[in-house]
């Protein structure tokens, strides 16, 4: 009996110790549910606090917005897995907008789709309203607390199995990090975006600890986990303030290397996809500011299986004579660089609108620039087309444009003993196309001019540690992505309206006037001519910006003359601000305030985008015709 009295105090004072020890971390799986039950509670309790409160008093409205900050919050905790796993459902828990219309790449074939937002965004800004009602504030949570029950199916969680889809999450996570967290994107409260961006990188700290232990022969390393949390350092070093925060230094010394080592992560794990989410991101790229990126387009086109560097020479200098070619127009004086002058980054900064192709007028819109152009999911801007050569397709049969069509132009080129022969033998790599087409013709055009979509600017250099960029454009770079809140429609890394996961074009309504002057709106109603509905009128594809300096006049419409006048027109509040009618703006019409030192920092930013283009001169000599009334056209047109 006493030799078992020492044995039962040793056993008491153990099991005591171990009541005090702190509970053992969950499971990647049990910590991911724990996080969407979290998520859950606070939805119930926001419906119980909007249930209770009076949202017609300043009182009750905090109480609600107080409930949506902390269910945000914990929307945040889950938002590595929510976002990419079931992306049309987290659209309905944090919706940026009532009414979306984007067509996305999968989609590219279908008519574009009504899709209803819903969740804490847009229950905050509803709030906001002066004749907020709480049915309706009710509506909008409800949705999101609905949502959330797929992320709980049997088709959602065996991806949670194995290490696929972590590193997937954690690449969109990244790239929201550069072009979305530190923005006011898709969080109404400007106060509460740095706040939400430390809780979300501590939250998935944890998140990285419990994959690390559940799945210890794909970890993420120690490089990786000292720079994340290095990441989590300087996020709580800096500022609060929205306006305040260094958005540079952020992506330069810390995303963009954790992104360069989550790719190395996918490459060597073998990891595979099965999400529509990656269609476009390259597992090839190393940096998030690489024009290998994402894909835009198919350049190619009917070549896209030619690999051969020898072969697509030949189908470059091809391309290249016929971008320069005016015999591709009906009157054999007007070619693809009338309008896009390669002098001029394929645009043309002499006038608002391109000629019209019987002289007598001027097309309706400004001639955007090739360059990048591929970066796009939708082309035109007004989203028209789908693809580069269905673009040129419709240039070239146009009446406005080059007003030929298909059979003339085959003739024609039929016609020149060069263009025949070289595609001749360009046939073989073409199986599906067993004759020459168009579309051989188009294709030889689009890979020509996308080449130059390959160039990098000072900007991209300096963000992969190539070189120093200048101090103001630094400040600039803090500006856009900050106070002057560009980024919320131009996303890095081409500050285009393409944004993370990079597989959808966006088209914003910031109310473009007829002209400089602002006194009446732009006549054009944009994307309501390709897809009528009262969200789509007045809308425009967000273009990009990169070369931006270069290519003037701006807008739709060339409204605008210089960079200045653009930038006093946002930090107006749009049309909108600028006394015009236009009820469905996207852009806030309340002034940015911004300083004439912010205004010059952004625009040498802006500057910084210009990319290292080559000199492209067009060709001495076209093609000879069979057809001696075809010799005489001029390389490049005649107007």
């Amino acid at each position: 009996m006493k030799l078992l009295l020492p044995l039962i105090a040793v056993s008491l004072v153990c099991t005591a110790a171990a009541l005090t020890e702190a509970p053992s971390a969950p499971t990647y799986r049990a910590l991911y549910d724990q996080r969407l039950r979290a998520l859950a509670d606070d939805h119930h309790e926001l419906i119980t606090s909007t249930d209770a409160a009076d949202i017609s008093t300043m009182e009750g409205s905090r109480s609600v917005l107080e409930a949506i900050e902390h269910a945000r919050r914990s929307m945040k905790a889950a938002d590595l897995w929510t976002r990419y796993l079931d992306p049309l459902s987290y659209k309905r828990i944090n919706g940026p907008l009532p009414v979306e219309w984007e067509t996305e790449v999968f989609e590219k074939y279908e008519r574009p789709y009504k899709r209803d937002g819903a969740g804490l965004t847009l229950a905050a800004l509803y709030l906001e309203e002066p004749n907020a009602n709480k049915d309706s504030l009710l509506q909008l949570v409800n949705a999101s607390l609905v949502a959330l029950g797929s992320y709980s199916a049997d088709s959602i969680t065996k991806a949670l199995e194995t290490h696929d889809h972590f590193f997937l999450c954690n690449r969109l996570f990244l790239l929201n990090l550069a072009a979305i967290y530190t923005t006011a994107f898709e969080c109404p409260d400007t106060a509460q975006v740095v706040p939400e961006l430390r809780a979300i990188l501590a939250s998935t700290e944890a998140v990285y600890d419990a994959f690390n232990t559940s799945f210890p022969a794909t970890p993420l390393t120690q490089e990786y986990m000292e720079r994340y949390r290095a990441t989590i350092a300087f996020a709580r070093s800096q500022s609060s303030s929205f306006v305040g925060f260094d958005r540079y230094t952020f992506l330069r010394e810390h995303v963009c290397g954790l992104f360069a080592l989550n790719q190395v992560f996918i490459t060597n794990y073998h990891v595979h996809s099965r999400s529509y989410m990656d269609y476009s991101l390259t597992k090839s790229a190393r940096s998030l500011f690489g024009k290998d990126l994402y894909t835009g387009q198919d350049a190619k086109g009917v070549f896209r299986r030619v690999t051969d560097p020898d072969v697509l020479m030949d189908i470059d200098h091809l391309g290249k004579s016929l971008f320069f070619d005016p015999l591709l127009s009906h009157n054999n004086q007007r070619s693809c660089a009338s309008c896009h002058r390669a002098d001029m980054c394929f645009t043309d900064t002499t006038r608002s609108t391109a000629a019209a192709f019987d002289h007598l007028g001027s097309l309706p819109r400004n001639t955007p620039s090739l360059v990048n152009a591929d970066f796009n999911h939708l082309l035109m801007q007004d989203g028209k087309h789908i693809s580069l050569q269905a673009q040129g397709r419709d240039v070239i049969t146009n009446a406005i444009e080059l007003g030929s069509d298909e059979a003339e132009v085959m003739r024609k080129v039929l016609s020149c003993p060069d263009y025949r022969n070289g595609f001749k033998a360009l046939l073989p790599f073409t199986p599906q196309e067993p004759t020459l087409t168009l579309e051989h013709i188009l294709s030889a055009i689009t890979l020509y001019y996308t080449k130059f979509s390959t160039h990098r600017s000072p900007f991209d250099e300096a963000m992969d540690g190539q070189r120093e960029l200048d101090v103001e454009a630094r400040a600039g770079f803090n500006v856009f992505m900050g106070k002057a809140q560009c980024a919320t429609c131009h996303f890095p890394p081409q500050f285009n309206g393409v944004k993370p996961p990079y597989i959808g074009s966006e088209f914003e309504v910031i109310g473009v006037p007829q002209d400089h002057l602002s006194a009446a709106l732009s006549s054009d109603v944009g994307r309501f001519g390709i897809n009528p509905a009262k969200e789509t009128k007045n809308a425009f594809r967000t273009g990009g910006l990169r070369n931006i300096a270069r290519t003037a006049p701006y807008m739709h419409n060339g409204a605008f003359r210089t960079l200045t006048e653009v930038i006093d027109f946002y930090d107006a509040g749009g049309g909108v601000g600028h006394g015009l009618d236009v009820p469905n703006q996207t852009l806030s019409s309340d002034s940015l305030h911004l300083t004439p030192q912010e205004k010059r920092q952004l625009e040498v930013f802006l500057r910084s985008l210009n990319e290292d283009l080559p000199i492209e001169s067009p060709p001495t000599l076209l093609p000879a015709s069979k057809s001696k009334e075809l010799n005489p056209r001029k390389p490049g047109g005649e107007y």
